[in-house]
């Protein structure tokens, strides 16, 4: 093969790469069920304002148009004392949900029990998702003794601080701040998870610990 032969499949090779790898992208893994229930989950840990959680909920009546619907709900929730039922779906299984249409406008069972669907888009919606995860990584920060009593006392004297205030009462765990967000994790605080985590985050002593239905 001639020398300009050659130059010229160099100069044309870089473009045939180029072109294999856009063929070869493959698209997105589809989130599963059991995915969603796990990051719903752990929100609803986190989440301050719910008190208690069962699953699944005791069923309900809905009526729709001139049909009454019996539907048990994935999980039931109580936040400031209210009853909230609640479905985990993917986008797939949302297209066949019997009370899909109904739910947009907002729907409540005969015995009064609000209703509503969570999804991927509102489930990993961010910040809180990230947010979620960062607090959930520092579960497992062995938090001393002292550490304990010197965080939780200051929140009973101060009540709100500001993450990295409150981290700063750490004497013995060597990241300050996961020591915080470990207690979180305990239910013992309670941290803003709408916003991400930086040093002004808000913290404050939990009012009543999450009761943990799957907890043995």
């Amino acid at each position: 093969m001639s020398a300009p032969a050659i130059l010229d499949l160099s100069d044309r090779r870089p473009e045939r790469r180029q072109g294999s790898r856009r063929a070869q992208k493959r698209p997105s893994t589809p989130l599963n069920r059991n995915s969603l229930i796990a990051d719903f989950l752990a929100i609803c840990e986190l989440d301050p304002e719910i008190e208690s959680l069962s699953a699944p909920a005791d069923p309900a009546e809905f009526e729709i148009g001139e049909r009454r619907i019996e539907h048990i709900a994935d999980f039931e929730i109580v936040r400031d004392g209210q009853s909230l039922l609640v479905d985990v779906l993917t986008d797939e299984d949302l297209l066949t949900h019997p009370l899909r249409t109904a739910a947009i406008h907002g729907l409540v069972s005969e015995d009064g029990r609000h209703f509503s669907i969570e999804t991927a888009a509102s489930i990993r919606a961010e910040p809180r998702f990230t947010t979620v995860r960062l607090i959930t990584a520092c579960k497992r920060t062995p938090v001393t003794a002292g550490d304990r009593v010197r965080i939780l006392h200051q929140l009973d004297e101060v009540g709100t601080m500001r993450l990295v205030d409150c981290a700063g009462a750490v004497m013995n765990t060597q990241d300050g701040v996961a020591a915080v967000l470990a207690l979180a994790c305990e239910g013992l605080i309670a941290v803003d998870i709408s916003c991400p985590i930086l040093p002004e985050t808000q913290v404050r002593r939990r009012r009543l610990p999450y009761t943990d239905p799957f907890a043995f």
